[in-house]
């Protein structure tokens, strides 16, 4: 038994079919001589009626057409279109629109529907269609459309060449300025690959720049080598543009513009090579190089990196030019740059930088005006001068000390005559003499004063011959703080020691030695007047070095004095002779070390860094 809504679309369809025959007679001329194709359809989209135009258009017959549906007739990306059209007849609205038909054979054609609602005892019962073929009309708009857009991409680029190629990459038009640019007249590349004209090593270069147009549908830029006609190559560049069908937004063809850049390349790759030259010179200069524009940082080199601390250059890059510059020095640091940037090349001076850790140093500056990355710039060599400087102090003290030898040796040598002389007519007194006896003890403690002085000297001008041997560090430490406890505990002054090792084995003239740390030692209990602590503490330093401290809690000294320290007669003591610290170093630095100083109002610390030997005693 059928559903009610079976009975209805039966119904209809018999009131469709009773409209069909009862107006047969007042249409038939109109539906059978109508250049388009008319068919009728029921609501449920089956053909019942068809007119000669329509079974020319779609090959079929007029039995065939009366077993069409509707969903036979559209490729499958249409129905979902004409089945909402169809829908809207259906319900009373007509409806026009684009959409394309299979043929009996399955040829594909553009075609312009009208759905017309039949209505029929105020029901719709039925929708007759009217089918216009529009496909070489369509084909005429898409040529006229092709041809406009290529005569517009010509009349924008009329003195670059002009190629046209289809998915195939076949050259299918080219322009006449081809013959002035590659000498290749245009029949000579029609219907050739694209790629042929391509320098093989950028064919594949060239490949996937066209694919990327042809997947993305976008415009795309590439610059590669092509033939001319005469065999060399030009460097062009290629703006390649995708020509897409309106409908089916498929790529047709693309357009691609081609500009002879030659002599821009030449010019691109000589300035590259002078870059890469000049980047080479820069980043392997022994001076630091910045290049600069304003205030910013823009590029620094490896020498640069590290002189200012950092563990990459991005550390520096990040910063701006006045963070790395003493703020005393930030006025002509500014004055400077104007120069540079009117054009001027500014000499070395000395400026006072910062390292990253904020430490501060010393270096020549000098400016000279640069291009970088095509803008003007500031081309900045800094030169650190510390080693210099350093080297200079040296060389001015090796001359004092060479000096204050040549002294020494004078004074000793006319001093002692003379004394010899005294002290034997001294003794000669004193024996004869029974009375004043105390002048005589303080007379021969003088001269013996003046005797230990002369020795120093002789020892500071003409040095005894180093006798090296392997010594006990620890040992040789623990016999000197013996013979100055006793000076200590006096003073109310308490000497420690930390040693991380029980022995250490040095390689050493064990009395010069302990002169050095006899010296240092009464130094510091004469800076502790009022009592304190003296540490001695002895590190490994490295794998063949040791470092020995020697810490005070004395009153200290201040820079200028610490600057002083070592200088040839220089002291603060009303008896001192000012050669002890200075023949100390130069024990130390003849057993292959060095000696440092620092002082503060807490106290003093004095490292002496020696090397160990090879072999130990223990």
């Amino acid at each position: 038994m059928n559903s009610p809504v079976e009975a209805i679309k039966s119904e209809k369809r018999m009131l469709l079919l009773k409209y069909l025959e009862e107006n047969h007679s007042r249409y038939e001329t109109l539906f059978s001589c109508n250049e388009d194709g008319i068919f009728v359809l029921d609501i449920e989209g089956h053909v019942v009626q068809s007119n000669p135009a329509f079974q020319q258009l779609t090959g079929y017959s007029h039995a065939e057409t009366d077993k069409l549906r509707l969903q036979f007739l559209f490729p499958i990306d249409h129905i979902n279109k004409v089945f909402h059209h169809f829908s809207n007849a259906v319900v009373g609205r007509f409806s026009n629109f684009d959409t394309k038909i299979i043929t009996n054979i399955g040829q594909i054609l553009d075609l312009n529907i009208t759905f017309i609602p039949i209505s029929e005892d105020d029901q719709i019962v039925g929708v007759r269609a009217v089918g216009k073929d529009i496909t070489e009309l369509k084909r005429k708009k898409e040529e006229i459309r092709k041809i406009e857009e290529m005569q517009r991409v010509l009349t924008d680029n009329i003195l670059d060449v002009i190629v046209s190629t289809n998915l195939q990459g076949e050259i299918v038009y080219v322009s006449p300025s081809c013959e002035y640019i590659l000498g290749f007249e245009q029949n000579e590349v029609i219907k050739e690959n694209l790629l042929s004209f391509v320098h093989p090593d950028d064919v594949e270069k060239a490949y996937q720049s066209r694919k990327m147009v042809l997947d993305s549908q976008e415009s795309g830029r590439d610059c590669y080598r092509i033939r001319k006609k005469s065999g060399e190559y030009l460097w062009v560049e290629s703006l390649c543009k995708p020509i897409i069908a309106h409908d089916t937004l498929h790529v047709l063809e693309i357009v691609s513009v081609i500009r002879d850049v030659t002599e821009r390349k030449k010019g691109e790759e000589e300035a590259k090579k002078r870059e890469e030259t000049y980047r080479d010179l820069v980043e392997h200069s022994p001076d630091a190089v910045i290049i600069a524009k304003d205030s910013e940082i823009l590029f620094i080199n490896d020498t640069g990196a590290r002189l200012f601390g950092a563990k990459d250059k991005k550390d520096i890059l990040n910063k701006s030019i006045g963070a790395i510059i003493h703020p005393d020095f930030h006025q002509i640091a500014r004055e400077r740059e104007i120069m540079v940037m009117e054009g001027n090349i500014t000499e070395f001076i000395e400026y006072k930088l910062l390292r990253l850790d904020g430490t501060a140093f010393v270096a020549e500056v000098k400016g000279i005006p640069t291009f970088y990355q095509n803008n003007p710039a500031r081309h900045i060599i800094i030169r650190d001068v510390t080693e210099r400087k350093k080297t200079h102090e040296l060389l001015l003290n090796s001359e004092k000390l060479n000096v204050a030898g040549q002294l020494a040796a004078g004074i000793a040598h006319e001093v002692r005559n003379p004394l010899t002389a005294i002290k034997g007519f001294l003794q000669l007194m004193e024996s004869e003499s029974e009375g004043n006896k105390s002048y005589f003890d303080i007379i021969e403690s003088e001269m013996d004063r003046i005797e230990l002085i002369l020795s120093e000297l002789l020892v500071l001008a003409k040095p005894h011959e180093l006798k090296f041997g392997p010594i006990d560090l620890i040992t040789l430490l623990e016999n000197v703080k013996t013979l100055i406890d006793t000076q200590a505990v006096i003073n109310g002054i308490r000497i420690e020691t930390k040693y991380n090792y029980q022995n250490f084995t040095i390689n050493s003239d064990k009395n010069q030695l302990k002169q050095v740390f006899i010296n240092i030692l009464k130094n510091a209990v004469e800076a502790m007047p009022k009592g304190g602590f003296i540490t001695i503490e002895v590190k490994q330093y490295g794998c063949n070095m040791v470092k020995i401290f020697f810490k005070d809690t004395g009153f200290g000294m201040s820079p200028e004095i610490l600057k002083r320290v070592g200088e040839p007669f220089f002291t603060t003591k009303e008896e001192g002779t000012g050669l002890g610290i200075m023949i100390s170093k130069q024990i130390i630095e003849n057993h292959g070390g060095t000696i440092n100083i620092w002082s503060d109002e807490q106290g003093t610390i004095i490292e002496v860094i020696l090397p160990i030997a090879s072999e130990r005693l223990h």
